[in-house]
């Protein structure tokens, strides 16, 4: 396997355009809540109960109090050595473009510059009125949070049955197309659209590497694969 970890590594740092796609299992390793499994589930409802535009114009309270939980767990916990290992990629190489699934900032906490966050932040605001967008990380936070216009306060995140934001995932494809290297950490593989990601950087010539404990969808169409956790895999590529 190390022969493997060298050619990775001249891959990397010989490549013009390098990408990185990181996912949930990335953030697991920090103790972040994920939204399958056991730890998706909260007073018995489901992130895909809560996380929907219809649930918070139902009940906004019930949702801001589902984020403030989420808010308040992900304040205890740090980058581990995947974030770092990524941020330390970035650092030698100017050109590497970080594209994350994951909403709870940790990568740019890291240190890492240059993040396309597919999903938003949860540590933004965004006005329901006015679409003004803030920084906020009050923990607890103050429900129900109001803008300065006066209008209710939504997470800056992308729910269930609403778009990626158009000017992000253009960013994203436009960066896919022209990518070289291509390394995929800690996603399911099933969750569109990053889920297409892998096949845009694989028509594009890119070398393909993935790292997760688990084949999935992308398995097949990879390069070279690590069998293993991202904050035990990234460290040695970096």
């Amino acid at each position: 396997m190390e022969g493997r970890y060298d050619e990775v590594r001249d891959r990397l740092y010989s490549s013009r355009n390098p990408v990185v796609l990181t996912g949930a299992g990335v953030s697991a390793e920090s103790g972040v809540p994920t939204f399958r499994g056991e730890d998706g589930l909260w007073r018995n409802f489901r992130a895909e109960e809560l996380a929907t535009p219809g649930a918070f114009a139902r009940d906004p309270l019930l949702v801001w109090e589902w984020y403030d939980w989420r808010r308040q767990r992900i304040s205890q916990v740090k980058p581990n050595p995947s974030h770092i290992a990524i941020a330390q990629m970035g650092t030698r190489h100017k050109n590497l473009t970080l594209i994350t699934q994951n909403v709870d900032g940790l990568h740019t906490l890291a240190g890492s510059k240059d993040v396309l966050e597919l999903h938003g932040n949860i540590w933004r605001l965004r006005c329901t009125e006015c679409g003004k967008v803030v920084e906020n990380r009050e923990v607890p936070l103050k429900l129900l949070p109001r803008c300065v216009c006066g209008g209710l306060q939504r997470p800056d995140v992308v729910w269930f049955g609403e778009a990626i934001p158009g000017d992000v995932l253009s960013e994203c494809i436009e960066r896919i197309e022209r990518s070289d290297f291509f390394l995929v950490a800690g996603t399911s593989g099933v969750v569109q659209p990053a889920a297409s990601f892998a096949g845009m950087a694989k028509r594009a010539g890119a070398f393909l590497v993935e790292v997760n404990t688990d084949e999935t969808p992308l398995s097949y169409m990879m390069d070279v694969r690590f069998s293993g956790r991202a904050g035990e895999v990234l460290p040695d590529l970096a």
